[in-house]
């Protein structure tokens, strides 16, 4: 199930909106903001998927009665351009579990490149709902690595997958790897550059998050 938050007008609009905007993302601090709020607006709408179950909260004149969510989140994360946006989750889900991931484009003279997985640190996923954020679906390979690296460290309940802005061809990557699992999207793109850089898009997330690496 794909969710595309850009088929609904909302507040997420504006901030996918000023995320691809080039004079935006010249304020490394709004680029990164504009990546957590997104995060928390998808934050809280997979809040409304999860399992809940009752729960009575003693006030200062009473006892009133609640529904809060019943399973385990697992949050991960692809270091680095994913760190905002892991941020504005963990805003909306402060008690969930955390995983982050190391990988990178390893890329080679003829243009092409391989995804490079360094390490892994998480949390037991077993039986948990794990939502991978990652700002950036261009092919879907380091969604399709990094889930299959982690399916040795437990099978999760519920498997969701959030990402900014996903490219067609990347989207239907990790579909047909992952049929299970529901995507939340700020954006979907038609075209992948052969360089595997999403158009329009919004350019290097890491890059504008956190300066030009070398």
């Amino acid at each position: 199930m794909v969710i595309n938050l850009a088929d609904t007008n909302s507040i997420a609009n504006r901030f996918v909106a000023e995320l691809r905007n080039a004079e935006v993302q010249k304020d490394r601090l709004r680029f990164r903001r504009n990546l957590e709020r997104l995060g928390e607006v998808m934050a809280y709408e997979i809040s409304k998927t999860l399992e809940y179950e009752p729960y009575e909260v003693e006030t200062p004149l009473g006892t009133a009665n609640a529904y809060l969510p019943a399973q385990r989140i697992v949050l991960a994360t692809i270091l680095r351009a994913g760190l905002p946006f892991h941020q504005g989750m963990l805003n909306y889900f402060d008690d969930a579990d955390n995983t982050f991931i190391a990988a990178y484009r390893k890329h080679h003279k003829d243009g092409t490149f391989d995804i490079q997985l360094d390490y892994v640190s998480t949390a037991d996923l077993t039986d948990c709902v794990l939502i991978l954020a990652d700002p950036m679906m261009a092919t879907g390979a380091s969604v399709n690595i990094a889930l299959q690296n982690l399916t040795r460290f437990g099978k999760p309940a519920k498997i969701h997958i959030a990402s900014a802005i996903a490219s067609v061809e990347g989207l239907d990557a990790v579909r047909r790897l992952h049929p299970g699992a529901q995507v939340w999207l700020g954006a979907i793109d038609e075209e992948l550059t052969a360089k595997s850089f999403i158009v329009p898009g919004l350019g290097d997330a890491g890059d504008l998050a956190y300066g030009e690496k070398i």
